[in-house]
């Protein structure tokens, strides 16, 4: 069982951490706002008493919206923009009135004040910069209306320090906010961990039972599995000793017989002697799931294989109207690999290519020598098959389900039998599929 939580849940535990951090903020405003007067009597004896009169007025409207707010249970950003507003207010308009000897002391002042604010609020980043774009408006404001001073020497007298200031402060709050935000998940989720425990433990006999039982059928399946597999291999032997047979009395007459005739006779002579080695190996359930399989070793062109792999699935990719495209290399590329089992990978990934391609589309066959390696490709420019699908079909021994608007069924059992054969050999197999089409790549490491 997951613990979840819920929205509400959520935004009602936020709130109140938020409300937490607003108090703090307020009742510090509220006791050390009008303290500022000191500084005013020291650097401006001349309006000390007017500025006292301010800030004791803000002090008192601030706090007659907290006192609204809280008892309304209004949102606390908006008693959050209207505090800093006021202060932004009395700050600004202070800013442009004092002599400019004073000036850096109330601009220090100003940044003090927001800088305290971010250091301390808990809400989004966005409210923070929206007050910083407020404060610089009213200083332009008061600025024209007031100020006796050029801007070059405002700025130079402590505007620099708080255009500064409240710019980075706006940094802040973003980090806050998902830190705090986190806690709040954090003990939500612990909370109703401990409450969930105790169902859980109840839970897990009853569970422990129907694990025995899905274990006993899958011990049933497993052996209803192995007896197909030997059903049908022992099938499939007759039915390749037939053709083989069959194969075989053709050759007796190939005096009657014309070349191209003769030729096919050949690839089907070749075909079945793959068939009867691949389905010795295949029968063979624990050799597949096993560490290591056994291969028979060889020295051959890999290019020649990948072509017979290739005229062999024309006449296939004909019948749904697929045009294959032979970009395989003419240049020898010599490996050291099992001919039939690396012949078998290229069979499994362009015939799979075929199948799940549509009609009156193009199918590349590529082949190259990449940094001592062989590298055989197949692009297919159709529709994208889904990276999922493919993960899927390429997952070992795993079917997928019939996929909706496709008449034939996706197995991935040619698939992944050629992703375990390229890794058996120390080869390296990827895929990918996008808006652009599919792309299937198979390296193996070439001989000098």
């Amino acid at each position: 069982m997951f613990v979840q939580i819920t929205k509400e849940e959520f935004v009602k535990e936020v709130s109140k951490k938020a409300w937490y951090q607003t108090n703090n903020i307020i009742w510090t405003i509220i006791f050390i706002y009008p303290l500022f007067s000191i500084v005013d009597y020291i650097f401006a004896n001349v309006f000390w008493v007017q500025f006292l009169i301010i800030r004791v007025i803000t002090d008192l409207v601030i706090l007659a919206f907290y006192s609204l707010f809280s008892r309304k249970n209004y949102d606390f950003r908006i008693l959050l923009h209207i505090s800093l507003f006021l202060l932004s207010l009395t700050s600004a308009l202070l800013c442009n009135i004092v002599d400019i000897q004073q000036l850096n002391i109330y601009y220090l002042m100003f940044s003090a004040i927001f800088l305290f604010f971010n250091l301390q609020v808990f809400w989004e980043p966005f409210n923070s910069v929206v007050q910083t774009f407020i404060a610089f408006v009213l200083l332009a404001i008061f600025f024209k209306l007031f100020s006796q001073y050029s801007l070059d020497l405002v700025i130079s007298n402590g505007g620099q320090f708080f255009f500064i200031i409240a710019l980075i402060s706006c940094l802040v709050p973003g980090a806050r906010y998902k830190i705090i935000e986190r806690d709040v998940r954090s003990q939500l989720l612990i909370g109703k961990s401990n409450e969930q425990l105790k169902e859980q433990y109840r839970d897990i006999n009853e569970k422990n039972t129907i694990i025995d039982t899905q274990y006993e059928q899958l011990r049933k399946l497993d052996n209803q599995k192995n007896s197909f597999i030997n059903i049908a291999g022992h099938d499939l032997k007759n039915l390749i000793g037939s053709i083989i047979m069959s194969n075989n009395m053709l050759k007796d007459e190939e005096y009657r017989l014309s070349p191209d005739q003769l030729e096919l006779i050949g690839y089907i002579s070749e075909a079945s002697e793959k068939m009867q080695y691949l389905l010795n190996k295949l029968m063979d359930v624990k050799e597949i799931e096993a560490d290591e399989m056994k291969f028979n070793l060889e020295i051959f062109d890999i290019n020649t294989e990948v072509t017979n792999v290739f005229k062999g699935l024309v006449e296939t990719a004909q019948m749904k109207n697929i045009h294959l495209v032979d970009n395989i290399s003419k240049s020898p590329i010599v490996v050291n690999l099992d001919r039939v089992f690396a012949g078998q990978v290229f069979q499994n990934l362009l015939s799979n290519a075929i199948k799940f391609s549509q009609t009156n589309n193009n199918i590349r066959v590529e082949t190259s020598l990449q940094r001592q390696k062989f590298v055989f490709e197949i692009i297919d420019e159709g529709s994208p098959i889904g990276l999922y699908e493919l993960d899927t079909m390429f997952n070992k021994l795993k079917t997928l389900s019939e996929a909706s608007g496709h008449v034939e069924n996706r197995l991935g059992l040619g698939l992944s039998i050629a992703k375990l054969m390229t890794q058996e050999m120390g080869g390296e197999l990827s895929y990918r599929s996008n808006d652009n089409g599919n792309y299937f790549r198979v390296e193996f490491q070439a001989i000098n």
